[in-house]
C-alpha cells in the first residue's frame, strides 16, 4: 500500500533516543543533494536492518516514485516512461555521487503535464456526456497502459471525468414527487425531472424546479469542473520542495513503512499529533479564494473563551504585534497557518470578514490549545444495579520535550482513580483505531494493572535485548480488565495487549488479529549532524532502529496481537496491517523474558470459552460479519458501467443492501452511560463538550463490543483471597 502524496500518514510509535555517527564531512552547497546525502548515510549507518542500495533498490525507487506521481496514469505519456526508464537502474548511483537528475527530469515533466491537463480537462467538460451509451471505466489502474499520445490521454480523461459526473448527475435526479406532484411523477414528461439544481450532495435542497435532463448533464459538469479547479488550486500552491520530499520519502520507504522524513514544517505537525497540543488561536481553517475560513473553533482556546470569532467567519489579513497586517488572500494555507500561530502569551490581529458580511480587526491573545479528542476520556456504565467503567484511549500521546506535562499514562491513572471511586466494579479499556504513541507511557500504563515485571522486550540492530519492566510494585486496578482491540490498534497498543494476554491479566476482545507493528523509531533531527548548516532547517528523519518483542519471546511485527475472543467488524475481511504495506519487517521471536501469570482470576478459560459461545450466537455479531463480507466483495468491484441506467440499477441495489446493514447502527445495549463527576461540572461552561460526551455516549450503547465487554467483566470472577491485599494506588 503506497504512501499517498496528497493525504497524511498515520504515526504509529515514537521513542525519542540519541543517536551517533561517525563524523563525516556534509559540505554540499545545493540543499537538495546536502539533504539526500544526509539521509542515505542516516539510513545505511543506523537502520535496524538497513539495504544494499544497488540496482534492485534503484528499481523500486522508480516504480515506486512514478506510481505515487501518476497513479491512475493521467498526466505522463509513454514517451515520457521511455525517457524516464533510462534512469530506472541508475537511481542507486545518483545517491552515491549526491545527483537528482533522475528527480529533476520527472519534475519538469510532471509540471508539463500537469498544466496540459487542465486545458484537457477543461476541453472535456466543455462537451456533454452522453450517459446512454454503453462503456465501461477501470478504476483499477495498475494494469492500465500509458496514453500513446494528447488524443489517447484525453480520452482517458474524458471516461474518468463521465465516471466523476455520473455520480453528481445521479444526485441531482433526485425525484421529488411529493414536493413537485404531490406524489406522482405522470405529469412530467420523460425528459423532465424534479431535482435540486443549487445543492450540494447531500444537503438540504436550496431550490427545487423542473429542469430537462440536458440541463442536469450541464450542472454536473459544472461541479465537477469546480471540484478539479479546486484541486489544481492545491497542486498549484505546492512548491518544488514539496514534491522533492516525496523523492526523498520515496528513497526512505523502501527501507521500511515506518521510516520517513519530515520536512521542518511536518516535524511540527507530528510534534502537535503526538502530544495533542500546540501553541496558536484555536481554530482548524480551511483555505477558501476569500481567505482562511473558520471551520472548527476547538473548545477550550483562546477563539473559544473571547466568542469573538465564529464558524463561517473567513480571515483575510494576519497582523504581528507592532507590524503591518497581511494580506492571505490567495496564500497557501501552511503559509497562512505560520502567520497565524505563534508562542505563548503573544497577540494576533487578525482582519476578518464576518459571516454577516462585516469587516472587523479581532486580537487574540495566543495560549497553548489541547486538542481534547487526542486525550483519554472515561464513562461510567450501569447494568443493572451494577456499575463498570470504560476509558477511551485514541494514542500513547506524550510531550517529548517535557515529560511531566500531559502524557497518556498519567491521564489513564487519574481516570483509573477516579472510576474506582465512582464504584466501577469491571474496567474496559479501549484501544480501538488506537495507532500507537510513546513506548515509555505503556510502560507505565501497563503498570498500573500488575505488581510488577517485564513489560516489552527491544532489541536494536546490534542485536541486543533490552527488557523494559514496571518496578513499582503497587497496583492501581487490581479489579477484572478487558481491552478492545481492532486491525487498527498498532504498536504501543499492541505492546499493552499483548503484555496484559501474556500475563493473563486482561481478557482481549475484538479483530483476529491487531495492526502487526513490532518496530521502534527514533526520530533524528538533521541539524544535529551537520556541523556548519547555511541552508536553515533540515527537518528530521523517523528512523527504525529497533524491533520490539512480547514477553513470551514473540514479535507482534506482522502477525499483530491475536484476541482471546475473536469478533467481526467491518474490516475483518479487507488488506488492512502492516502485512499489506511495501516493504515490511519480518518477524521472528527471542527468548522470553521472566514473568509470571496474574493469579487473581478465578477462571479465566472458562470466561472466555463462554464469551466465545455468546458471540457465536449473537444476531448482531452475525450481522457485522455479514457486512465485512460484503464490504470486501463491493471493494474487489473494478469495473463500474458508465451506461446511467446499469450504473443507477448498480448504484441501487448498492443502496438497498447498504440500507440493510443500516439495522447494524439501529442496536440497543440497554446499557447506560454516564460522565463522571469532575466532567459534568465542566458541562456548563463547556457545552460542546457535553454535545461531544452525550454523542459519545449514544454511539457506546449501539456497541455490541463494549456489551460483550461487560459481560466478560461479569464472568470474570475475582479470587478474593488473593487480590485482596493488592490494592493500591499509584502516584
Amino acid at each position: 500500500m503506497k504512501k499517498n502524496f496528497a493525504f497524511g500518514f498515520v504515526v504509529m510509535l515514537i521513542a525519542v533516543a540519541s543517536c551517533s555517527f561517525t563524523n563525516k564531512s556534509f559540505e554540499s552547497n545545493d540543499k537538495d543533494k546536502l539533504l539526500l546525502d544526509l539521509i542515505t548515510y542516516v539510513l545505511e549507518r543506523g537502520h535496524y536492518e538497513p539495504k544494499d542500495i544497488n540496482d534492485t533498490f534503484s528499481a523500486n525507487v522508480y516504480e515506486d516514485f512514478i506510481d505515487i506521481l501518476d497513479p491512475t496514469k493521467r498526466y505522463f505519456l509513454a514517451s515520457d516512461i521511455q525517457e524516464f526508464e533510462t534512469y530506472k537502474y541508475q537511481i542507486d548511483d545518483e545517491l552515491k555521487n549526491t545527483e537528482i537528475t533522475f528527480f529533476n527530469l520527472v519534475y519538469d515533466r510532471l509540471m508539463t503535464r500537469m498544466n496540459e491537463a487542465k486545458d484537457i480537462y477543461a476541453e472535456v467538460l466543455e462537451e456533454p456526456f452522453d450517459f446512454s451509451k454503453q462503456e465501461e471505466i477501470n478504476i483499477d489502474y495498475k494494469d492500465e497502459s500509458y496514453a500513446q499520445n494528447r488524443q489517447e490521454l484525453k480520452e482517458r480523461w474524458r471516461k474518468q471525468l463521465k465516471y466523476n459526473a455520473l455520480g453528481v448527475y445521479d444526485n441531482k435526479i433526485s425525484i421529488r414527487k411529493t414536493a413537485v406532484s404531490g406524489g406522482s411523477s405522470d405529469t412530467q414528461g420523460p425528459d423532465m425531472v424534479s431535482v435540486d439544481v443549487e445543492a450540494n450532495i447531500n444537503t438540504t435542497p436550496i431550490e427545487l424546479k423542473d429542469v430537462t435532463l440536458a440541463e442536469v448533464e450541464a450542472e454536473a459538469r459544472k461541479s465537477t469542473k469546480t471540484t478539479l479547479d479546486e484541486f489544481f488550486d492545491f497542486v498549484d500552491d505546492l512548491e518544488r520542495k514539496d514534491w522533492f520530499v516525496q523523492y526523498v520519502n520515496t528513497i526512505v520507504d523502501e527501507f521500511d513503512p515506518h521510516t520517513f522524513y519530515f520536512a521542518p514544517e511536518e516535524k511540527d505537525k507530528f510534534d502537535i499529533n503526538i502530544s495533542g497540543k500546540f501553541e496558536g488561536i484555536g481554530a482548524r481553517l480551511q483555505k477558501k479564494p476569500e481567505g482562511a475560513k473558520i471551520v472548527e473553533i476547538i473548545s477550550g482556546g483562546p477563539v473559544w473563551r473571547d466568542k469573538s470569532l465564529e464558524v463561517g467567519d473567513e480571515i483575510i489579513k494576519v497582523g504581528q504585534e507592532n507590524e503591518e497586517p497581511i494580506d492571505i488572500v490567495g496564500m497557501r494555507l501552511d503559509d497562512a497557518i505560520k502567520l497565524i500561530k505563534g508562542p505563548k502569551g503573544t497577540t494576533v490581529a487578525l482582519t476578518v470578514r464576518k459571516v454577516d458580511g462585516s469587516v472587523e480587526i479581532v486580537s487574540i491573545t495566543r495560549d497553548v490549545v489541547e486538542l481534547e479528542e487526542s486525550y483519554a476520556k472515561s464513562a461510567t456504565v450501569i447494568k443493572n444495579s451494577k456499575k463498570f467503567g470504560l476509558i477511551h484511549l485514541p494514542k500513547f500521546y506524550v510531550d517529548f520535550e517535557d515529560y511531566t506535562e500531559r502524557n497518556a499514562a498519567t491521564d489513564v491513572a487519574k481516570e483509573v482513580e477516579r472510576l474506582k471511586q465512582a464504584g466501577a466494579e469491571g474496567l474496559i479499556l479501549d484501544l480501538r483505531d488506537n495507532g500507537g504513541g510513546s513506548l515509555k507511557t505503556v510502560v507505565e500504563m501497563a503498570g498500573l494493572f500488575i505488581k510488577d515485571g517485564p513489560i516489552v522486550q527491544v532489541k536494536s540492530s546490534d542485536k541486543r535485548k533490552e527488557v523494559h519492566e514496571d518496578k513499582d510494585e503497587r497496583i492501581q486496578w487490581d479489579g477484572p480488565l478487558v481491552i478492545l482491540v481492532n486491525e487498527l490498534s498498532a504498536s504501543a497498543s499492541e505492546i499493552l495487549a499483548a503484555a496484559m494476554q501474556d500475563y493473563k491479566r486482561a481478557i482481549v476482545i475484538g479483530s483476529k488479529q491487531t495492526f502487526g507493528k513490532g518496530t521502534v523509531q527514533n526520530v533524528i533531527p538533521l541539524d544535529n549532524i551537520v556541523r556548519s548548516n547555511e541552508h536553515g532547517n533540515l527537518g528530521a528523519i523517523k528512523l527504525t532502529t529497533q524491533k520490539f518483542y512480547r514477553i513470551n519471546g514473540g514479535s507482534t511485527q506482522l502477525e499483530g496481537v491475536k484476541s482471546d475472543i475473536v469478533v467481526p467488524d467491518r474490516y475483518s475481511y479487507i488488506d488492512i496491517g502492516e502485512r499489506d504495506q511495501d516493504n515490511p519487517l519480518g518477524w521472528d521471536k527471542i527468548t522470553p523474558a521472566d514473568y509470571q501469570f496474574w493469579d487473581g482470576y478465578i477462571d479465566y478459560e472458562g470466561t472466555i470459552a463462554k464469551s466465545q459461545a455468546r458471540m457465536s450466537m449473537n444476531p448482531q455479531i452475525q450481522l457485522i460479519e455479514e457486512n465485512a463480507k460484503w464490504l470486501s466483495k463491493q471493494q474487489d468491484q473494478t469495473l463500474v458501467s458508465l451506461n446511467y441506467d446499469s450504473y443507477k440499477t448498480d448504484r441501487d441495489n448498492d443502496k438497498k443492501q447498504s440500507d440493510y446493514f443500516k439495522k447494524i447502527y439501529e442496536y440497543d445495549s440497554k446499557l447506560t452511560f454516564e460522565s463522571l463527576k469532575y466532567e459534568k461540572e465542566l458541562f456548563a461552561q463547556d457545552p460542546i463538550l457535553r454535545e461531544k460526551r452525550d454523542r459519545w455516549h449514544q454511539d457506546l450503547a449501539k456497541d455490541v463490543y463494549v456489551e460483550e465487554a461487560i459481560n466478560v467483566l461479569e464472568d470474570l470472577k475475582m479470587d478474593v483471597l488473593r487480590n485482596k491485599n493488592k490494592s493500591s494506588v499509584k502516584g
